[in-house]
């Protein structure tokens, strides 16, 4: 079974803009695709670091020495790039979305296509997993995390009926979870609406948009001069925050401006479209669909 299938690979390597010489982050290095093409891109001199919490994605470690590769949530990169003596990058590179592997693993509980476990971390050292967050989260910080992770219209209905459910008897498995709120949603609709289900839990499990926050402040302080932030998100959440933060240099979107009128951002948007997978990308990886592509030159 493929790791996975790096999503607008050539685009994103187009993107970076790969200086030969220079020093690359790959924050989410998963199977591996992306980094092995950036370090195609390399001369000897050229360097290529690259973060990922699970332990899985170790056994994909590429064979060079031009290459390292860090056990570690992205949220601490800068903290790992100090003590290897690494000030500056030249390119930054982020592939937000979950691996089709964490998919099509029954045991990590992160589809309702499969029974399992309802888990959904990505580093399965974490403290905190799915099933503690169904059966503890009190019924206003469920309606809260449904309708702003998973933007569900009927978040406060699907929160006390988990509540109601639970006070009988505990929610530990992918089935139950699915089984249990299915009825809420029409017919039509229940695959799309329990995906959405599905990512409201998965991000709070991981902390994903708070990670994702204090990564974009340490990219700011890292990028060189002209250095490139490349990302892929894939839910409306994420691409929000990183188009925000690429075009006003802050998460609300608010333009601040100097007192000569110019906006204040570290970053010059180099596609201020959104860049999407091609017709050709699709029928080969459907899972791309969502993705959404941005990329930013530091000033």
């Amino acid at each position: 079974m493929a790791y996975h299938i790096p999503v607008l690979l050539n685009e994103s390597i187009e993107g970076l803009n790969i200086t030969p010489d220079g020093t690359y982050l790959d924050l989410t290095f998963g199977g591996g695709g992306h980094s092995r093409e950036i370090i195609k891109h390399l001369s000897p001199k050229g360097r290529l670091i690259a973060f990922d919490q699970d332990e899985e994605a170790m056994a994909n470690a590429i064979d060079d020495s031009r290459f390292l590769l860090v056990r570690s949530n992205f949220r601490y990169f800068r903290n790992f790039l100090k003590y290897h003596k690494v000030l500056y990058v030249d390119g930054i590179l982020a592939d937000l979305g979950v691996s089709s592997k964490h998919f099509d693993s029954p045991e990590r509980g992160f589809s309702f296509r499969f029974e399992g476990p309802l888990d959904m971390r990505m580093n399965r050292n974490a403290p905190l997993n799915a099933e503690q967050v169904i059966n503890t989260y009190d019924h206003k910080a469920l309606a809260k995390m449904f309708s702003l992770y998973g933007e569900l219209t009927n978040a406060n209905r699907i929160a006390k009926t988990i509540a109601t459910y639970r006070s009988q008897e505990p929610i530990t498995t992918v089935e139950q979870l699915a089984e249990l709120v299915s009825p809420m949603f029409p017919s039509q609709q229940q695959n799309k609406m329990l995906a959405k289900v599905f990512q409201a839990i998965r991000i709070e499990v991981n902390r994903e948009m708070e990670t994702l926050r204090q990564m974009l402040l340490q990219v700011e302080q890292t990028l060189t001069t002209e250095g490139r932030l490349v990302v892929i998100a894939y839910h409306s959440l994420e691409d929000r925050l990183v188009k925000n933060f690429i075009r006003s240099g802050n998460f609300d979107g608010e333009l601040v401006k100097d007192f000569y009128g110019n906006v204040f951002s570290s970053f010059e948007q180099i596609n201020r479209k959104v860049i999407v997978p091609s017709d050709e990308e699709l029928t080969r990886n459907p899972r791309s669909r969502s993705a959404k592509l941005r990329i930013a030159r530091k000033k």
